[in-house]
């Protein structure tokens, strides 16, 4: 048991050492990232097997070890987050983190289509192309793209229209690199307002289109 606490308490100091903070997305407030997290939880896990083996120094060389592999993963996922806030600053596309291994990038207020239209506007083919080029430097996750209206029209037509948007933003992406079995396109419709659809901001908040993008690892 002691020797697991040591090595436990050696484990946790170096990825301590490594740590940093980032700004929620949400709440504004300061977070550990995803890789000092996951070297955290990789020590525990590490060093818990490692003694079981009942091997000398088994916990310390576990934890060292689980903590190189849970914290790689969340440095990873960190790097690529970073990457496409400094490529989408002032783009206008709201970058949301959700969780530990999960972005969610907002193109909302009607950005990239014309009213009633999936074509994409010629304003938003920079953005998309810039996020394309992440996601192509960081291969190892995967994309929905899911798109959504507003209340006006019929069910029939919001459906149809949030499918052909999210397939639009999906094949300029593909377009750019981005390998097509790793995005999925998928249309909501009018079933999840962000914004109150009885005004004008409202049905215009809620016409958009987000890109969730997930870790595989």
């Amino acid at each position: 048991m002691k020797k697991l606490t040591l090595a436990l308490a050696v484990a946790i100091a170096l990825t301590g050492c490594q740590a940093t903070q980032r700004q929620n997305a949400t709440t504004g407030e300061a977070e550990t990232n995803s890789a000092t997290k996951g070297a955290l939880i990789g020590a525990i896990g590490g060093a818990v097997a490692g003694a079981a083996t009942g091997k000398k120094n088994g916990a310390l060389f576990g934890a060292l070890g689980g903590a190189a592999i849970g914290g790689g993963v969340g440095y990873y996922f960190d790097q690529q987050e970073a990457a496409l806030r400094a490529e989408l600053k002032s783009s206008g596309v709201q970058v949301k983190r959700v969780g530990e291994n999960q972005l969610v990038l907002i193109m909302e207020n009607g950005i990239g289509f014309q009213s009633a239209s999936y074509a994409l506007d010629p304003s938003i083919y920079p953005t998309l192309n810039g996020i394309a080029k992440i996601l192509v430097e960081y291969p190892d996750t995967s994309l929905t793209i899911e798109g959504h209206t507003d209340s006006t029209g019929s069910n029939v037509t919001n459906q149809t229209l949030s499918e052909q948007r999210a397939e639009s933003v999906r094949a300029q992406l593909i377009s750019q690199g981005v390998a097509g079995g790793r995005a999925n396109a998928r249309g909501f419709g009018e079933r999840y307002p962000i914004c109150d659809n009885s005004t004008k901001q409202g049905r215009a908040c809620n016409r958009r289109v987000e890109i969730k993008i997930q870790s595989l690892k």
